[in-house]
C-alpha cells in the first residue's frame, strides 16, 4: 500500500530526475559511476523528502540535495560510492533511459567542467541549467553578490581550459 508521501516523492521525483542525471554526469566520468551516484541521490532524496518545506521550488531543493550528495561523495578520496537498498521504491520509479550519446562539443564542455572543483562544477552546472542568481545562491547557501563573483571567476577558469 503506498502513502500519499510516497506518491507525491515518485510524481515530483519522475518529473525532475533529469537534473540527477544532469549532475551525475557531471561529477562522473563513466556509466557504472553515474548509475551508482544517481541512486546515491535518490536515496538521500527519498530519505530527506519529509524534510523538504516547500519554501522553495521542488527542483531547486532536489538540486541542493543532489549537489550536495555529490560532492561530499566524491571529496572522499577512496571515489567509491556506497549504495544501499531502497527495494521498496525503487522499482516504482520509471527511470528515463539515460542516452550517453552526446555530441563532441559537449563532450568537450564536461570534459572541461571535470577539470573545476567542486564548487566551480556545481556553479557552472546551475548556470546553464538558465538558472537565476537568486536561485543559484538559495541552491549554494550564499549571497547573491558571492554567487555571482564565484561564477564569473569560474567561467574565467573554464574558458582557459577550453581555450588552447
Amino acid at each position: 500500500m503506498e502513502s500519499e508521501l510516497e506518491n507525491k516523492f515518485l510524481s515530483d521525483f519522475e518529473k525532475n530526475q533529469n537534473i540527477v542525471h544532469k549532475i551525475c554526469r557531471i561529477y562522473t566520468t563513466n556509466l557504472d559511476a553515474h548509475n551508482d551516484l544517481f541512486q546515491e541521490i535518490t536515496i538521500q532524496l527519498w530519505k530527506n523528502y519529509n524534510k523538504f518545506r516547500g519554501d522553495s521550488k521542488f527542483s531547486t531543493w532536489m538540486y541542493r540535495v543532489a549537489l550536495n550528495t555529490a560532492i561530499s561523495l566524491y571529496r572522499k578520496s577512496t571515489r567509491s560510492i556506497q549504495t544501499q537498498d531502497i527495494s521498496e521504491i525503487d522499482y516504482k520509479i520509471q527511470s528515463q533511459d539515460y542516452d550517453d550519446t552526446e555530441e563532441e562539443q559537449l563532450k568537450q564542455l564536461y570534459k572541461a567542467i571535470h577539470k573545476l572543483n567542486d564548487i566551480d562544477k556545481a556553479l557552472i552546472f546551475l548556470y546553464l541549467e538558465d538558472k537565476p542568481y537568486k536561485e543559484i545562491s538559495n541552491t549554494l547557501g550564499i549571497s547573491e553578490g558571492n554567487a555571482r563573483v564565484k561564477m564569473n571567476r569560474a567561467k574565467d577558469k573554464l574558458k582557459k581550459i577550453l581555450t588552447p
